[in-house]
């Protein structure tokens, strides 16, 4: 539940930051980041009881046969700070391999 509710609050507040700010031409975008391989998720899928395996195994069932990495998040992020973006405020940008609302 707190983190749900954490989650809730961080997108109204990027929603009614971007709102406020935008005249100001100041851009204000959200990443929602889905599940991501860091060394420190290998560890703790480890002591969690995981195979050393466990990202061969979750990575095949995904669709598109990886989980995210850092620098996927980089990249996503270099953009949205680059003037590329520069129309883009508001947005809570779901950054995972699921659709919401539809089925698996």
């Amino acid at each position: 539940m707190p983190y749900s509710v954490s989650k809730g609050a961080l997108a109204t507040l990027t929603k009614n930051t971007a709102h406020a700010l935008r005249r100001d031409r100041i851009r204000v975008n959200g990443i929602c980041i889905g599940r991501m391989y860091t060394p420190h998720e290998h560890q703790v899928q480890l002591e969690s009881g995981q195979p050393e395996n466990w990202l061969e195994l979750v990575e095949k069932e995904k669709p598109f046969k990886r989980l995210l990495r850092p620098r996927d998040v980089a990249y996503l992020t270099a953009y949205l700070l680059s003037n590329r973006s520069e129309m883009m405020t508001g947005a809570l940008i779901d950054f995972d391999q699921k659709v919401i609302g539809a089925l698996d």
